[in-house]
């Protein structure tokens, strides 16, 4: 094959984008294709540091390894992180390259353009096929003069499009057609088709919309991907981690009793997929939670990532969560503090940089005081914790100055990282859960009465059957044939115009 891509839009933010592209990807894969993953601009606050040493969106890593390949900085040269609802820290080729609001960030779009184009030709000389991946909505038409991750990339690199809808949303059909209908003319010109979401039912019921769409169009449904309830890992966006709102599909307990775990829903929560695998272990059910209500029965309080240490903490604090926090600790149940939300647990942080307030107190659960340093610290540790080995990945300004409790990983080099204070524990580690010996000891030292911790669940056999699924989904209900046509051809010459186009 010789080098080809299509860009994958979505009429809304989280209309199923990433999972298509995962999808697309490992359906490739199977074929024997040397495809790879491409976000040209992401936002988000769920990311992973990859081998060569940068910061990517995860949803990029979880599609590097439907391809079968390591994550890289090359698959989302340009990440936005929000620290608030006005400013986002920028990541260009996984490294923190200053922090802008709404407006400024416009006037840097052009010089990442070229970052972006450079980035997406070179992986087309090393692939055989780029799958793209657009952000929210290509008919974001106040956004379009300078856009670098929908139509402005589809336009500069001549990349077919395939727009998906969520059915689930409710009016799918007036979101395809109007999505369409506010692009100008050149860019409905790359507008090959479309892909409907999350369908429940029998798809006979969609024929004769369908063909009205196609019909009003020019352009055909090349597949509708039925609702599949066994996915729901590696969620991209955060605003998916909806409060109250149960992780997964655990199985049922294999003794007389869950193991129940209340993830606090943080503003600003990053990372939050660092729950993910306890999800997977039978009888353990993960919940989102907000409010100080839902802590009475928790047997673990989880305190995950955080864009926003100081800020995040003062929410804690306004809406009694903290009180609750400490309670719960207080009465010997088990608290989990991950990265932002470990450095909440301590006693002092002194923040001149990603908040600017000087000293904040923490929790005081732990003898800890973190200190923020201006750069960014990433890393890919291994070690040594609860007697298993295990491995994760590091993403924090905060520094840990002082700590009175034993370690609760003891690195490779022999220095301690984290704190086990028995009940309390906490660790600057992302991922450290998805080591399923050290998940298992977490989860026997913490089982009550009643709770048996079933067989050993292995987590990346579990995201490995996800990505299959995905494949499975796209190969049974995508017209596979159209799509090796449209990555083959590009866009068919003399697309019809849908009024009224934008100027």
């Amino acid at each position: 094959m010789s080098a080809r891509a299509l860009l994958v839009a979505g009429t809304t933010s989280d209309a199923g984008k990433s999972v298509l592209v995962a999808g697309l990807c490992r359906w490739l894969a199977r074929r024997g294709v040397k495809v790879a993953p491409f976000k040209a601009q992401n936002m988000s606050n769920n990311s992973v540091v990859t081998p060569d040493g940068g910061e990517i969106g995860r949803a990029q890593a979880t599609q590097a390894a439907a391809c079968g390949l390591e994550p890289s900085v090359r698959f989302n040269p340009v990440l936005l992180k929000p620290g608030s609802d006005r400013c986002s820290q920028v990541v260009v080729l996984g490294k923190v390259d200053g922090t802008v609001s709404a407006l400024s960030y416009r006037e840097r779009k052009p010089v990442l353009l070229h970052t972006v184009l450079a980035t997406l030709s070179g992986l087309r000389r090393d692939y055989d096929v780029v799958i793209c991946e657009g952000a929210g909505s290509p008919a974001e038409i106040n956004l379009r003069d300078t856009d670098i991750a929908n139509m402005g990339l589809a336009r500069a690199a001549g990349l077919p499009v395939l727009v998906v809808g969520d059915i689930d949303r409710g009016g799918v059909l007036a979101h395809l057609f109007g999505t369409l209908a506010l692009l100008s003319a050149a860019d409905q010109a790359l507008v090959s088709g479309f892909v409907i979401n999350k369908f429940r039912g029998d798809p006979a019921l969609l024929e004769t919309g369908l063909r009205q769409l196609e019909a009003l169009t020019g352009r055909a449904t090349l597949g509708v991907l039925p609702f599949d309830s066994r996915l729901w890992l590696d969620t991209e966006d955060s605003l998916s981690c909806v409060a109250d709102g149960v992780v997964g599909r655990p199985p049922p307990p294999h003794g007389t009793r869950w193991l129940r775990v209340a993830v606090i829903r943080l503003p600003r929560i990053s990372n939050a997929t660092d729950v993910d695998a306890l999800a997977c272990e039978p009888g353990v059910a993960v919940r989102y939670v907000t409010e100080p209500s839902q802590l009475t029965d928790a047997d673990l309080v989880v305190l995950p990532g955080t864009k926003a240490t100081v800020a995040d903490l003062e929410w804690l604090r306004r809406t009694g969560l903290a009180d609750a926090v400490c309670a719960h600790a207080a009465a010997g149940r088990s608290v989990l503090g991950i990265c932002g939300g470990y450095q909440m647990l301590g006693r002092r942080i002194v923040d001149a940089v990603e908040s600017g307030r000087g000293e904040a107190a923490g929790l005081g659960l732990l003898d800890l005081e973190v200190r923020f340093d201006a750069d960014k610290h990433l890393g890919r540790p291994a070690g040594v914790a609860l007697g298993h080995p295990v491995s994760g990945y590091e993403i924090h300004h905060g520094r840990v100055v002082h700590s009175g409790e034993p370690a609760l990983v003891v690195t490779a080099n022999e220095t301690g990282e984290g704190s086990d204070a028995g009940a309390v524990l906490g660790t600057h580690w992302h991922g450290l859960l998805e080591n399923d010996g050290f998940r298992r000891a977490l989860l026997a030292r913490l089982a009550p009465s009643g709770f048996s911790p079933g067989p050993a669940t292995c987590f990346a056999a579990v995201r490995n059957a996800q990505l299959d699924l995905l494949g499975d989904l796209v190969a049974r209900h995508l017209d596979t044939a159209a799509v090796l046509h449209l990555l083959e051809h590009g866009a068919r010459p003399g697309l019809p115009f849908v009024a009224p186009g934008s100027d």
